[in-house]
C-alpha cells in the first residue's frame, strides 16, 4: 500500500468514527430542551441537572435548585410538567 492510500484509508475511518452522534451531546441537548420546557411552563428551574428518561417524551428531570419534575407529552398532545 502506497502512504497517500494509507492516508485516505485513515482519513476515512476516522470520519465515520467521528460522525456517529455521541451520547453525551444527545445528553445536553435533552437537558437543555428540558430547562426551556419547564422555565415556559412559568416552573422554577434554573437548570436541568439530569434526566431519567421513563418512556418516549417522558422523562424526570432534577434541577439545579434541588426541584424535581416529570416531563411528559399527556394524550391531547401537549407537554406537561408535574412536580414530583
Amino acid at each position: 500500500m502506497t502512504t497517500s492510500v494509507r492516508a485516505s484509508a485513515l482519513i476515512f475511518s476516522l470520519m465515520a468514527f467521528l460522525s456517529t452522534p455521541s451520547p453525551a451531546a444527545d445528553d445536553t441537548a435533552l437537558l437543555k430542551d428540558l430547562t426551556s420546557v419547564i422555565m415556559l411552563l412559568g416552573l422554577p428551574c434554573d437548570e436541568v441537572v439530569s434526566a431519567i428518561r421513563q418512556a418516549e417524551n417522558d422523562h424526570i428531570a432534577s434541577c439545579k435548585n434541588g426541584n424535581r419534575y416529570r416531563v411528559f407529552v399527556n394524550a391531547e398532545g401537549r407537554v406537561v410538567a408535574q412536580k414530583q
